[in-house]
């Protein structure tokens, strides 16, 4: 980004010549003591969070003692129904028990690695349009986004999601140094299993990378198209094999596909999973307001107060540098690397921002980690090089106005913890102001009063999201809606569940599931993957999930239940039947939970309603 370069300025700091490995020498110590702090924020005290979301490491429990539960991502080893999205996560942490066995390390770990190559793959991308120091701005950045703490400590797909699309905007800088078409097609292929791992949501990245190329790439317009539609073919192929492979699979010997309703990966993927999240229309969703939709959209939905704590603290900070950095950029060639990262990066964070501010179907706070990467790499490019050219007043002033308005939204954010954290919100915007105000005039301190300045400000901009990612990490985390914060997760319950909640079975009802369990293809049925979660987990023997996650998927069909109880393939059936359902999806669920009170006898055990289906 010479353009942002200062006339009177050339330290050290500025970035060397695209792809070259020329580093000072603080640049290794520093970048491997990011990667340590990091490995030690999201490893340490990691085992408190138990199993996080048992839903999840049921699954990864079934895919490990199944191979087929494992390629196809079921919720319990016998195969009845898989999870709702494709199994991409599923397989990393499956292949993590089989190696080290099913515990809440195993099945945690992974995401907590994923989150430390995460900064490591976004600290090389951004190093190599814009320099190391740039690199290790975003690396910390995202390192110490609170959305990221909650996400890289927990099993949910979005771990694996943000590396392989961090993955993928690296190849796509990669491609734009010499117009590479491989280096296009890895990226689409990193997308491509970005699908894998939580479908449609991956695409959000690809307008952004495909813009960059189109416009960037060093090479003439006929050959940049010949290339995109290459790596279009790359997503296409690494996404779409898997789909294939599942519609070709005859139905009667694979496990029914969780989160939709006629049995089809395609449905789920392009409905429940796909447009449906955009238009609110989910067949079998529950949950949100009567009419389907999930709280209030709009422009300031990512700062409301179920989402900010997970990415706003930066958001006001990378639209302003975004915005500065393509002015400053307008007359740059064509083929200008700095602009070009700015258009890669800025694409992924419009984008993704847009469409979770007004998108009417399912969303929760942590998908906003898929932000994470974008805002850090936007923060760190334009930050270092508004300071390289401070001299200049107009970037002075914008990188002046940008440490205000972080020092104004942390205070903002902070202050709705204030019984948590007496006068540092307070403080905070005290030290961002003071700290905004130097800035400006920085160009005229001294060597060293210029570098306490520069210290200054990026503690303050990092001190409010430094100590909620901290607060986030330090918390355990469990159930099927974490949010990042303090004391905000959500602990497995011992007793009955519901469609959220997950219930483990105490002594006397684990020990029931388990009794002859190896005679009984499923030891126990109930409705709702996360009640069969818990009763899985605990007892350690398959339990049928009826209905799928939400309780209205036909799967099985009370016909089917039927037979499956005639052939003694299910022991128990626990629980009411009680469950939430929207004005959507099948009641198939419900009938089997009325077919069984009306024809067995109920006990209680450990609080929880069991019927033996074999009497």
């Amino acid at each position: 980004m010479t353009l942002l370069a200062s006339r009177d300025e050339a330290d050290r700091t500025a970035p060397p010549a695209r792809g070259t490995p020329a580093d000072p020498r603080w640049v290794r110590p520093s970048l491997a003591a990011l990667l340590l702090a990091t490995a030690v924020l999201y490893l340490w005290n990691l085992g408190e969070s138990g199993w996080a979301n048992a839903f999840y490491s049921a699954a990864a429990q079934a895919g490990s003692l199944s191979w087929k539960a494992l390629f196809f991502g079921s919720s319990d080893a016998a195969n009845a129904i898989t999870v709702d999205k494709t199994p991409a996560a599923l397989w990393v942490m499956s292949l993590s028990a089989r190696l080290f066995g099913v515990n809440a390390w195993s099945v945690l770990v992974p995401q907590a690695l994923m989150g430390v190559g995460s900064v490591a793959v976004l600290y090389a991308a951004v190093r190599r349009t814009s320099g190391p120091a740039a690199g290790l701005l975003a690396g910390t950045v995202l390192a110490l986004t609170p959305a990221a703490a909650l996400m890289f400590r927990f099993n949910n797909p979005d771990a694996l999601l943000v590396l392989l699309l961090t993955a993928g905007a690296y190849c796509v800088v990669r491609a734009l140094e010499k117009a590479s078409p491989r280096w296009l097609a890895l990226a689409g292929v990193a997308v491509g299993f970005g699908f894998l791992a939580k479908m449609l949501q991956a695409f959000l990245v690809l307008p952004a990378f495909g813009i960059a190329y189109l416009i960037a790439a060093p090479t003439s317009l006929g050959k940049r198209l010949l290339h995109l539609l290459g790596a279009l073919g790359a997503t296409l192929i690494s996404a779409g094999w898997y789909l294939a492979v599942v519609a070709l699979w005859p139905a009667a010997d694979r496990p029914y596909i969780g989160g939709s309703q006629e049995n089809s990966l395609w449905e789920l993927a392009f409905g429940y999973n796909g447009l449906g999240r955009i238009t609110g229309d989910e067949v079998g969703s529950v949950g949100g307001s009567p009419n389907g939709g999930w709280g209030g959209t709009g422009w300031d939905r990512l700062f409301g107060n179920e989402m900010a704590g997970g990415i706003a603290w930066l958001l006001p900070a990378a639209a302003v540098a975004l915005a500065a950095g393509l002015w400053f950029t307008r007359r740059a060639p064509r083929t200008d690397g700095g602009r070009a990262a700015l258009i890669l990066w800025g694409g992924w964070f419009v984008v993704t921002a847009v469409v979770f501010s007004y998108m009417g179907g399912i969303i929760h706070a942590y998908y906003t980690i898929a932000l994470a990467p974008a805002v850090a790499a936007l923060v760190g490019i334009a930050g270092t090089q508004l300071w390289r050219a401070r001299g200049n007043p107009a970037a002075a002033g914008t990188l002046s106005a940008g440490i205000g308005l972080t020092a104004l939204t942390a205070y903002l954010l902070l202050a709705r913890q204030s019984d948590r954290l007496p006068g540092f919100a307070i403080a905070v915007l005290v030290a961002g102001l003071l700290c905004a105000f130097l800035v400006f005039f920085a160009s005229r301190l001294p060597d060293v009063a210029r570098r306490l300045v520069a210290l200054g400000a990026l503690v303050t901009v990092l001190a409010g999201t430094g100590v909620y990612t901290v607060a986030t990490a330090a918390t355990p985390h469990s159930g099927a809606l974490p949010s990042a914060g303090p004391d905000t997760g959500r602990g497995m319950r011992m007793g009955g569940g519901g469609l959220l909640g997950t219930s483990l079975p105490g002594d006397e009802l684990a020990a029931l599931i388990r009794r002859d369990s190896a005679n009984y293809t499923w030891a126990a049925a109930t409705v709702g993957s996360n009640n069969a979660a818990g009763y899985q987990l605990g007892s350690g023997a398959p339990v049928m999930a009826v209905g799928g996650f939400n309780g209205t998927d036909p799967a099985p069909t009370l016909e089917q239940f039927q037979e499956h109880v005639r052939k003694g393939r299910i022991h128990y059936f626990l629980g009411e039947g009680m469950m939430m359902r929207g004005e959507t999806g099948s009641d198939a669920a419900e009938r089997i939970a009325a077919w069984v009170a009306d024809t067995y006898e109920p006990t209680t055990v450990d609080g929880v309603t069991v019927y033996d289906l074999s009497r």
